[in-house]
C-alpha cells in the first residue's frame, strides 16, 4: 500500500481518463460499490488461494475480543458486482453493461507490478450468452490498451470446460480438478517443473502428461484446436468449448482485438467462479498478465437464487504503469508544473490585491499559484523556476494602483505589463504557442 506523489496521481489519472472514454464508447455504464463487503459475501468465491488472501476485518465493539471477522476489504470488483445485481434486478435492465475503475485490496506478497492495494478497471455485461460478449469485451480492453500506446500485447484464450476435458483424459479425477488448476494458473510463473513438483505435491495424477498436452499447444493458432479436438475424441463437453473459442475469435475479427486473440490451453486463471472462456492479456517483458477475465453464469446465482449470463474483462492499473514507465510511454505533458502562472506578492497589504488577479487568471482557463509570503522577488522567482512554472505575475504597489500586472516569462526572461483584465489571453498565447 503505496502513497502517491503529483507524478504518480497525474500519471494514474491519464489511464484511468484513457480506460474510462474507451468503455464509455462501448455502452459501459459507470458502478460503484462499498471497500468493505460482508464476509461471507466474499469467501468461497475465489478458490483456496483466494480465500487466504483475503483481508478480514475484525468485529468492532464487544465483538472485538473474540478475534472473530464479520467484514472484508473488497477483493475484487466482480463479486461485489453479483451482489449488487442480486440486490438491484428489478432496478437493471435485463442487458447491463457496466465499468468500475475502484481499488481492491489482497493479503499478497508485494512484487513488481503487484501490491497489496491497487486498482482494477472493469468492464461486464451480464444477461447474455453469445459469444459476442466475450469478443466485444475482448476489443474494449485492446481498444484501451492500443489508445495507450500498447502494440506488443496478445490476448490469451482458453475455455474452463476444455481444460476440465483435458484434464479428464490426462487421468485427472473429477475431484482433483480445482486443485490442478490453480497449480497449472501458476505455469508462467514457476515454470514446468516447479507445477510438476506441486501437483506431485498435492496428490494430483497425470502431471507429466497434462503438461505435455498443454506445452504442445501453447500460444498455438486456432488452427491448433482441430489437433485439441483430436486428442478429446467426441467428449461433449470439450467439443462445445472448442467450438465456443471458435466462435469468439470468428467474431473478434471485426473488431479491435483482431488479430491479437491466442488460443492456450494452458490459461487457466485460478478464481472458481468462471464457468467458460476465459481470457489474460499477456506482454513480452511482464511476468503475469496486465488483465484479464472470463465467463462466469453461475455467481449471480449465488446471491439472486436462480442464474444470470455474465462475463468480464478486469485490466490491472498497477501493472500498466509499471510497464508504460519502464517504456517511457507516458505524454511528455504530464510532467507539467503544477501552475501555468505564479502570482508575486510584495506586500503583505497588497495581499487581496493578488488574490483578485489570481481569480481573474483563473476564470481564463489558467492554472493560478499565488505565492503567500512578501519574501524577496527573487526568492519568489526562485520559487516559481524551481517548481517549473513559466510565468510569474509581478503585482508591486505601481501595478496595483495601475490596475495592471507585470508578467514575467522565465523561460524567455522578458517581461510586458498588461492590463489585468488582458493579462490572461497573454499568457494562454504564449502557452499556446510553445504547444
Amino acid at each position: 500500500m503505496r502513497d502517491f506523489l503529483p507524478e504518480d496521481v497525474r500519471r494514474r489519472h491519464y489511464v484511468i481518463d484513457v480506460v474510462r472514454r474507451v468503455y464509455e464508447r462501448y455502452g459501459f455504464e459507470p458502478l460503484e460499490t462499498p471497500t468493505l463487503e460482508n464476509i461471507e459475501t466474499l469467501t468461497g468465491k475465489y478458490g483456496e488461494e483466494g480465500n487466504k488472501l483475503i483481508f478480514k476485518v475484525l468485529k468492532r465493539g464487544e465483538g472485538e475480543s473474540s478475534g472473530e471477522a464479520d467484514l472484508a476489504l473488497r477483493y475484487d470488483l466482480t463479486v461485489p458486482l453479483a451482489r449488487v445485481v442480486a440486490d438491484n434486478r428489478a432496478k437493471l435492465p435485463r442487458f447491463f453493461k457496466r465499468y468500475q475503475i475502484q481499488p481492491v485490496w489482497r493479503a499478497d506478497r508485494p512484487a513488481r507490478g503487484r501490491f497489496r492495494e491497487f486498482y482494477q478497471c472493469d468492464v461486464d455485461a451480464l444477461g447474455s450468452t453469445p459469444p459476442a460478449v466475450e469478443a466485444e469485451l475482448c476489443s474494449a480492453v485492446s481498444d484501451a490498451l492500443v489508445e495507450l500506446g500498447f502494440t506488443d500485447f496478445v490476448i490469451r484464450l482458453n475455455h474452463r470446460q476444455l481444460l476440465a476435458s483435458i484434464l479428464l483424459a490426462c487421468g485427472v479425477p473429477a475431484a482433483l480438478q480445482g486443485t490442478a488448476l490453480v497449480t497449472v494458473d501458476k505455469l508462467d510463473k514457476v515454470g514446468a517443473e516447479g507445477v510438476k513438483a506441486e501437483l506431485l505435491q498435492r496428490g494430483v495424477p497425470g502431471g507429466a502428461a497434462l503438461l505435455r498436452a498443454f506445452q504442445a499447444a501453447n500460444d498455438a493458432p486456432t488452427g491448433e484446436l482441430d489437433r485439441l479436438a483430436e486428442f478429446l475424441g467426441d467428449e461433449p463437453g470439450g467439443m462445445s468449448a472448442i467450438a465456443n473459442l471458435r466462435e469468439i475469435v470468428a467474431l473478434a475479427a471485426g473488431t479491435k482485438a483482431d488479430g491479437r486473440i491466442r488460443i492456450d490451453p494452458s490459461l487457466a486463471r485460478g478464481l472458481s467462479y468462471y464457468t467458460g472462456a476465459i481470457m489474460e492479456i499477456a506482454v513480452a517483458d511482464l511476468a503475469g498478465s496486465l488483465g484479464g477475465g472470463g465467463r462466469y453464469d453461475n455467481l449471480v446465482g449465488m446471491f439472486l437464487g436462480q442464474d444470470v449470463p455474465a462475463c468480464g474483462f478486469s485490466l490491472g492499473l498497477e501493472r500498466i504503469l509499471v510497464v508504460m514507465g519502464e517504456r517511457n510511454m507516458f505524454p511528455p505533458a504530464l510532467a507539467r508544473s503544477a501552475a501555468d502562472v505564479m502570482v508575486s506578492v510584495f506586500d503583505q497589504k497588497d495581499l487581496g490585491s493578488a488574490m483578485a488577479v489570481a481569480g481573474r487568471l483563473r476564470a481564463d482557463g489558467l492554472r493560478v499559484l499565488v505565492y503567500p509570503d512578501a519574501d524577496k522577488i527573487g526568492k519568489q522567482i526562485k520559487y516559481a523556476d524551481s517548481r517549473g512554472i513559466p510565468f510569474v505575475a509581478l503585482l508591486g504597489s505601481n501595478e496595483v494602483a495601475a490596475g495592471t500586472v507585470t508578467v514575467k516569462d522565465l523561460k524567455a526572461q522578458t517581461q510586458q505589463t498588461y492590463d489585468q483584465a488582458a493579462a490572461g489571453a497573454a499568457i494562454r498565447e504564449a502557452l499556446n504557442d510553445r504547444g
